[in-house]
């Protein structure tokens, strides 16, 4: 089948490891180097460009290049690349492309399967994306493992037979993650996961641009954010400052010619101390805080518990991060793992433990959270805005659990499943993650018929979601499937989530209605309902790009076929 190799897909840089005899090996770029940027740009001949070459290049072609993808995976947001706009997955594959291409090399055969890493607290729909990213690139993507997770695999292959309480402490160059595990025995237990996604290393690069930006403008009454080229020069010169403060008190930010004011050459000339460092960061650090406190209420394990501290991620290696550990949990932290090499070897033994390459007495037995809540919207005789809790968040995968609900209408036959994934009790303010109908229900009084809700998380973070009509055994389900890339033949883009449009509202009588009627079809004639789809489909896209007079024409197009039906 094929060697499998493990991706460390990062905010900052990527890296990838394969095993070799039993153990995690980092594999080298096409220019003899482990750690690769994570950067995708356009040169002058209109060629990608990846890694180092694309780095080098955005200092002087910003508008050309694209850093911190990690942080747009996701959404529907547009990277521009000179006059070409991509999406956050299409500059992920390019990336991951050139990862294959250079581990093939490496290997010396042609590499089309990976385990790809993501930060715990990635939802389904980033999780979707990474997979999404890596099918593109050529590659089947056979797991994805929590970054936290893959760490500590990478410290319990070799401590096998430890009986410990571990705490992973992640923070790479755009996320923050820190999960609680238990190891005995071989096994590796998740017990709870936590994190922010929009913490890093580059929030602290920000703050030194900012407080350098602003020393600047006191004294040359410039603003150098109104300038790309010296933008990207202050970014490159913080992230310097920032690790030569990892090992020295203080460094001298000195670029001679960073802007012009009339005419004239204007430097950047500051010395920063790691005090100064530390007061500007303070705040950061402490977000990391909650996140700690969510795992361990959670876990139900006590600071006194916890036998080890693992760093990971680059920007574990500023001490401004032990220090804060050390005062919060009065904990020293370790330095069991390279913190830059930890997350990519553990997806390689989890690749390993696939493929087979790791011999099974010496294989750990892993078992992993869901990082998010899970349920469902219902109505409770107040509002329609509730979230039914399903999955809890932090329950140990793979898991099945379900609940039973009520009719709520007089004669109502049919049920609208809306899946949502996320921790406030109002629906809305959570993550919509699929829906369906179940029909046919028996028309009888409110409260009367009883339909079970039944969801079934599997290790890779996928959830099948399935509703049965409890006296007549009818059932429907639908499948939120990551490893499964979904493609329109009409190039149609995503318009699930619709529902957040300001218009929304004022559509959604007419949306429900048609989604009924398109459901269970009470004519023959499909030319009629591809028309209905379509028209259905233009309504959603036009809520998506907030454009109501298109939307109006949408619903018009709408009524008049479902009067023609």
């Amino acid at each position: 089948m094929g060697t499998i190799i493990g991706i460390d897909l990062g905010t900052s840089t990527t890296e990838a490891a394969v095993i070799k005899d039993g153990k995690p090996v980092m594999v080298m770029n096409l220019d003899k180097e482990i750690i690769t940027p994570s950067a995708v740009g356009i040169d002058a001949c209109g060629n990608f460009v990846i890694g180092t070459r694309a780095k080098a290049q955005c200092l002087l072609s910003p508008e050309n290049t694209a850093v911190e993808i990690k942080r747009k995976m996701g959404t529907d947001e547009k990277i521009h690349l000179g006059k070409q706009a991509y999406s956050p997955v299409e500059l992920s594959a390019k990336l991951l492309e050139y990862v294959k291409t250079y581990a093939s090399e490496f290997l010396g055969e042609d590499i089309t399967r990976a385990v790809i890493s993501v930060p715990a607290y990635f939802d389904d729909i980033q999780r979707q994306a990474t997979v999404r990213a890596g099918m593109q690139a050529g590659l089947s993507v056979e797991r994805i493992i929590n970054e936290p997770t893959a760490a500590a695999l990478s410290y319990g292959l070799f401590h096998i037979q430890e009986e410990s309480h571990i705490l992973v402490y992640d923070l790479g160059g755009g996320t923050f993650d820190v999960t609680l595990l238990e190891m005995f025995a071989g096994v590796l237990e998740v017990k709870a996961s936590s994190g922010d996604n929009k913490l890093g290393g580059k929030d602290f690069d920000e703050r030194l641009v900012e407080w350098l930006n602003g020393q600047f403008m006191q004294k040359h009454g410039v603003d150098l954010r109104k300038d790309r080229f010296a933008m990207v020069k202050l970014k490159e010169e913080a992230e310097r400052c920032k690790i030569a403060l990892s090992t020295q008190d203080s460094f001298h930010v000195l670029v001679p010619m960073i802007v012009e004011k009339k005419g004239k050459p204007l430097a950047l000339d500051e010395m920063v101390t790691a005090a100064q460092f530390e007061d500007l960061v303070g705040d950061l650090l402490a977000r990391t805080h909650r996140p700690i406190d969510v795992v361990l209420a959670d876990s139900g394990i006590f600071p006194s518990e916890i036998d080890r501290i693992i760093l990971v991620g680059g920007s574990t290696r500023m001490p401004i991060v032990s220090k804060d550990i050390k005062n919060y949990l009065d904990i020293e932290p370790s330095k069991a793992v390279d913190p830059d090499f930890a997350v990519a070897e553990g997806a390689a033994i989890q690749a390993g433990i696939i493929q087979g390459s790791i011999k099974q007495e010496e294989s750990i037995l892993m078992t992993d959270v869901n990082p998010y809540t899970l349920g469902i919207r219902i109505m409770d005789g107040v509002t329609e805005e509730r979230m039914s809790v399903i999955i809890p968040r932090n329950v140990t995968i793979p898991t099945t659990r379900s609940q039973v609900y009520y009719t709520c209408m007089d004669y109502q036959t049919e049920a609208h499943i809306e899946i949502y994934q996320g921790e406030s009790e109002i629906v809305s303010s959570n993550h919509f993650l699929g829906e369906f109908i179940i029909g046919q229900i028996p028309a009888k009084k409110s409260g009367v018929e009883r339909i079970a809700v039944e969801f079934s998380y599997n290790m890779n973070g996928m959830l099948a979601v399935k509703a049965t009509i409890l006296s007549t055994g009818k059932d429907a389900s639908v499948e939120i499937d990551m490893m499964q890339e979904v493609q329109d033949p009409k190039g149609r883009i995503d318009v699930s989530n619709w529902k957040e449009s300001p218009y929304a509202k004022q559509f959604r009588t007419i949306i429900r209605r048609v989604e009924r009627v398109i459901k269970d079809p009470v004519a023959d004639d499909p030319f009629l309902w591809q028309e209905l789809d379509d028209a259905l489909y233009d309504l959603k896209e036009a809520l998506v790009n907030e454009d109501l007079e298109t939307a109006q024409e949408a619903e018009e197009d709408l009524l008049e076929l479902l009067e023609e039906l």
